[in-house]
């Protein structure tokens, strides 16, 4: 082979590398900021524009700069013979594999693991090439199958319990008590101690592999890891303890977000206006100022009745217009003589509830308002798509289109989505869920949401830095293999423009498509708060670096799962946790193992063993 000779693989293999990187945007980050958001530490859009930056800079700065060609020691590396060609076509049907299973879920707002479709799918590829006896099912020092999958249960489990310890040691500390704000401003830079430590080990351990910190001495590890969590803890009580005192002890609604830059002088300062409540966020999952619930039942007369199934089908982005509405102020006379229509069925509760959001974003003054309008005013006509009528109509429409894929996923309303839509059973089953959580002070949790940040973005640092390996690692294998003409046989040098590309393709996946899994998670499991929210990212982050000590690959997204479940526990009852939705979880991640291995593995033979003329 010479180098170029297979540049329509490479082409295959690079747009399903940068699928895999959407993918991984669009469901394993947006699960970790879940949290957060569900939290209402931050917003969606904050979390986006977050997320974008400290994965990048994860991914640039400290991310690995070498790629196993054989992912984990799956394949033994004769398994190619010196034969580039046979090589890049493992790993584009690895990566083929992988990301459209991942791809399909995101869509069906299933969350599954990017990093286990890809393992999977790369063992699917293993039996096609060498044959199910010369896969490394078993242990093989941490990076074969068995380490790897080993991990599918232990970690959930474990990060639930020290996610549970995290919050019983705040709630034991701070909510307990008869008046919890001063408690919760006096002991918060303790936890932003515990804060700043772990994320100073996620990043030594899991997030920096190209700066060599992990193979620092113990002693250089403890006394980084503790002189930065303590840096952490002094800082928060110089600056932070006296800004969030005057905020909630003394309810001064003067201070201003930048004074926090005053210090210890915020205690003298004297009071310019005393509110009856602090002037912080309300971070209550249900908020009381929101609109009434959909209704469960409507009166709907006998033609209004008729066609209504044709009138949901408008409920689409941009047709408002045609999707149902309530009866005109003009008709109440007629009441008396209409016939009450049976309760509203799910599919037309679900289609008031989007008609709700589409009316809001139609007013919207921005682009993805004029985008709503643009394609509300100019609808397609009667027919098929490929009537020409149809056709200049899909071309005028394009702009918006784009424009609406773009932007609807920074307006969507993830709590709404959470809480589920009241007269449905899923709605009924989060009332029920969120009835057995106890229900903390708004200043309490305003304390908490600062630490929650902090979490949330170191582990959107060391996500990047270190989960990026799953699509830059076989497409780096495949870049290498094409430039050169040569089979990789050890490891593959990672140019800083693969990963600067692919980094800002999980971020582009968590921008436009991550609300799709963000509506199911977070709130979806539990209710959250930000001290309930702050417990479990530390909870998945200790379980990471326990792992990592033993080199055991880990899905961060499973670990913020079970801490998410443990935290729950907490309430002191099972049904404070939706355990439909955990078990929903639970048969994706299951299901992701034979489904994107059988994928790979099929593709790999077809295109591997297809007939050819000599």
């Amino acid at each position: 082979m010479t180098p170029h000779d297979y540049s329509y693989i490479f082409a295959i293999g690079t747009f399903f590398a940068l699928l895999d990187a959407y993918n991984n945007g669009a469901n394993d980050v947006a699960n970790s900021w879940a949290t957060s958001v569900s939290s209402r530490s931050i917003s969606y859009r904050q979390a986006m524009i977050l997320g974008t930056i400290f994965e990048t800079l994860g991914a640039i700065t400290v991310g690995a700069r070498t790629a196993e060609t054989i992912k984990n020691g799956i394949i033994p590396l004769t398994a190619f013979h010196d034969n580039a060609g046979v090589q890049m076509l493992a790993f584009t049907c690895a990566l083929a594999a992988a990301s459209s299973w991942v791809m399909w879920c995101t869509r069906h707002s299933a969350h599954v693991s990017s990093t286990y479709s890809l393992v999977s799918a790369v063992a699917g590829v293993g039996v096609a090439t060498v044959g199910a006896a010369n896969v490394q099912w078993g242990w093989n020092g941490g990076k074969g199958l068995g380490a790897i999958f080993a991990g599918l249960f232990m970690a959930p489990a474990i990060a639930g319990g020290f996610g549970a310890t995290i919050f019983m040691l705040i709630k034991l500390t701070v909510h307990m008590r008869k008046n919890p704000v001063p408690w919760a401003v006096w002991t918060s830079p303790f936890f932003f101690l515990i804060a700043g430590t772990i994320c100073t080990l996620s990043i030594v351990y899991k997030g920096s592999p190209n700066l060599g910190l992990n193979k620092k001495s113990p002693e250089y590890v403890v006394a980084v890891t503790l002189g930065t969590g303590a840096g952490v803890c002094l800082l928060s009580a110089i600056f932070f303890v006296p800004f969030v005192h005057a905020k909630t002890i003394k309810k001064d609604v003067g201070v201003k977000w930048w004074m926090f830059v005053y210090g210890p002088l915020l205690f003298k300062r004297p009071v310019v206006a005393v509110a009856d409540r602090a002037n912080v966020p309300n971070y209550a999952v249900v908020q009381e100022d929101e609109p009434e619930q959909l209704p469960t039942t409507a009166t709907r007369s006998p033609a209004e009745s008729v066609g209504d199934d044709e009138n949901l089908k408008g409920a689409e982005i941009g047709d408002a217009p045609n999707a149902p509405h309530a009866l005109p102020a003009s008709h109440e006379k007629s009441l008396a003589a209409a016939e009450v229509a049976p309760p509203l069925t799910y599919k037309e509760l679900n289609a008031l509830s989007d008609r709700r959001l589409h009316e809001k974003l139609l007013k919207n003054r921005g682009p993805i308002g004029w985008a709503m309008r643009w394609l509300r005013d100019n609808p397609m006509g009667p027919g098929q798509i490929y009537e020409l009528q149809n056709l200049k109509m899909l071309f005028k429409r394009f702009p918006a289109q784009v424009t609406v894929a773009l932007l609807y996923g920074a307006h969507y309303d993830i709590h709404a989505a959470q809480t589920g839509i009241s007269g449905t059973p899923e709605g009924a089953r989060m009332a029920r869920v969120y009835a057995h959580a106890e229900k903390y002070p708004n200043e309490v949790e305003h304390t908490y949401s600062f630490v929650q940040v902090l979490t949330a973005c170191t582990a959107s640092f060391a996500h990047g830095a270190n989960d990026i390996g799953n699509s830059v690692g076989p497409w780096a294998v495949i870049y290498s293999a094409w430039s050169t003409g040569k089979a990789t046989t050890a490891s593959a040098s990672v140019p800083v423009w693969q990963l600067a590309v692919l980094a800002l393709t999980i971020s582009f996946g968590l921008l436009t498509y991550g609300y799709n899994i963000m509506k199911v998670m977070g709130n979806k499991i539990t209710y959250h708060s930000p001290s309930r929210g702050s417990s479990m990212e530390m909870g998945a982050a200790i379980t990471v670096l326990v792992f990592s000590q033993y080199s055991l690959p880990v899905s961060t997204s499973m670990c913020i799962t079970g801490a998410t479940v443990g935290v729950g526990l907490c309430n002191g009852t099972l049904k404070a946790v939706n355990f439909q939705r955990v078990g929903l979880l639970a048969l994706s991640w299951i299901l992701t193992i034979p489904i994107a291995g059988t994928l790979a593995g099929v593709l790999m033979g077809l295109f591997l063993n297809a007939p050819h003329f000599a």
